[in-house]
Parts: structure tokens; C-alpha cells; sequence
């Protein structure tokens, strides 16, 4: 477990089954048949280096900056403008999608990634000055972890993979690439990032406000949990969306998660 010297935290709950979702697999069964994904992809390209702790230093919300920081790519791709929300923002969604509450000193609970997605799709992040928008996914769909090409084929259509792992000791702040070592001891704790690249040797995630490089053999051994996620800006400006269905087909299958209030 981390130290009270440690300068970052992690926070994702094991990883939740709910039938409901969607699995990308099962609707691209379905679909036309699509195109291999490019050989690389770098939505970071020109972005700044520095993308903010998002309070991931202090917090164990992990899963919610790991939204934030898909945020500040969809919107630097689809408008030319990097759009990086306040720590009021991030901290208000950990307390409403999480259960943070802030009068107890600590990290927090953590949070689990589908309930974080639930809370996406149905209440939406506080976005803007003092959260008073809301900004909603339009859908979100599971991937399978060891099907490397999906993995590749949802970074490119939806611009992120929001993903999440149970955490091994070579996991770290300072190591600027994670890779599976069978021998590496678990931690006990978990993990949530988005990763916003790939190439040959593994995908590129933002984690702690940095980039780190996920080995293939990390993300297909280690990783629990990959989530497609479907952003209206970015379908808007790029034009892609997941398994090569129609925004109305994806919207159409989130309807057995649709809520009137919180999840």
C-alpha cells in the first residue's frame, strides 16, 4: 500500500459486471466489417505536456480524473482548444459519482469505473464555472482487454480507452513504463486512466498529469476493465463512432441503463 510520503494516488474499486452494458465485441459482430485501425495513433501530439494532477496527488479519484483528462483530448481534437476543468469541478464529481466526502480526512472511497460511466451518462461532470453545466457521454461500451485490435479500434474511434487494473508494484509515479512482471507482487490497490495512443510495443495513457507507456503484454495480462467511450464533441467533429454503428444503434442500447437521476 502507498506510504504517507507518496505523491500520488490510485482509487479504483474492483472492477463491477452489469449485464446491461454493451460489449464491443458482440456489436461489431453485427455491423459492416471495419477497417483495421491505423498503425499508431497520438491524440497528445501538440497538447501540452503537463496535464494536471486533477487532485490525484492527494485523492484516490482516480476514475474521475481519468474523465477529465479524456475531456482536455476530445476537446483539443475536435476544437483546436484544450479544455482542462477547475479542481472544483473534479473534486464535486468524485463526491456525487463516488461518495467522497471531503469533512473526512483522507483519499477517500475510491470509486468503481461503471458507476462512474452510469453517472456519466445519465447525471453528466460539472463542467465550467462552479459546475453549474453539465457535460454528458452519449454511450459507453465494454472492450475486451485481450483483444488487442478492439482496444486499438476503440482508442481510434472514440479518441480515449478508459481503462482499469488491479495495481502490481512495478506500477509507479516515477517509471515511465509499465510492463507485466509475473513476478511483481499486486498491491491490494486499483487504478483507472484513459489511454490516448498507441503504437507497436503498447498504448499511451495519462496518468498523475504525465504519459506513461502500457505494454500490450501489460494491458492484455494486467488490465481488468476497457470502456469505449462516446463523446459528443468528438463524434460531432471526427465522425466516428464505436464498432461502425450509428450514434442512433449506440444510443439505442443505452437505453437499459438510462435512469432519471443518479445511478
Amino acid at each position: 500500500m502507498e506510504s504517507s510520503e507518496t505523491k500520488y494516488k490510485f482509487g479504483r474499486k474492483s472492477r463491477q459486471f452489469n449485464p446491461r452494458i454493451p460489449h464491443f465485441s458482440a456489436l461489431r459482430m453485427g455491423a459492416t466489417a471495419l477497417p483495421p485501425p491505423p498503425v499508431l495513433i497520438d491524440y497528445t501530439k501538440l497538447m501540452p505536456a503537463n496535464f494536471g494532477m486533477m487532485l490525484n496527488d492527494n485523492l484516490g479519484d482516480c476514475t474521475c480524473a481519468a474523465y477529465y483528462h479524456a475531456r482536455q483530448v476530445w476537446s483539443f481534437n475536435a476544437g483546436g482548444t484544450e479544455i482542462t476543468e477547475s479542481d472544483l469541478n473534479v473534486e464535486r464529481m468524485y463526491l456525487e459519482a463516488c461518495g467522497y466526502n471531503p469533512i473526512i480526512p483522507g483519499p477517500g472511497p475510491g470509486g468503481d469505473e461503471q458507476s462512474v460511466l452510469s453517472y456519466l451518462l445519465n447525471t453528466g461532470a460539472p463542467v465550467g464555472t462552479l459546475g453549474r453545466a453539465r457535460d454528458k457521454i452519449l454511450a459507453f461500451l465494454e472492450v475486451d482487454p485481450t483483444n488487442i485490435v478492439d482496444v486499438k479500434q476503440t482508442i481510434y474511434e472514440c479518441g480515449v480507452a478508459y481503462i482499469g487494473f488491479p495495481v502490481p508494484q512495478n506500477v509507479s509515479y516515477d517509471n515511465p513504463v509499465w510492463d507485466y512482471d509475473p513476478s511483481a507482487p499486486m498491491t491490494g490497490d486499483g487504478h483507472a486512466v484513459v489511454l490516448v495512443g498507441y503504437d507497436e510495443q503498447g498504448a499511451t495513457a495519462i496518468s498523475w498529469g504525465k504519459l506513461y507507456k502500457l505494454t500490450w503484454a501489460f494491458i492484455t495480462n494486467i488490465v481488468d476493465e476497457v470502456y469505449a467511450i462516446v463523446d459528443n464533441s468528438w463524434v460531432s467533429a471526427k465522425g466516428t463512432t464505436p464498432a461502425g454503428l450509428t450514434l442512433a444503434q449506440i444510443q439505442a442500447q443505452m437505453q437499459a441503463l438510462k435512469t432519471s437521476g443518479f445511478p
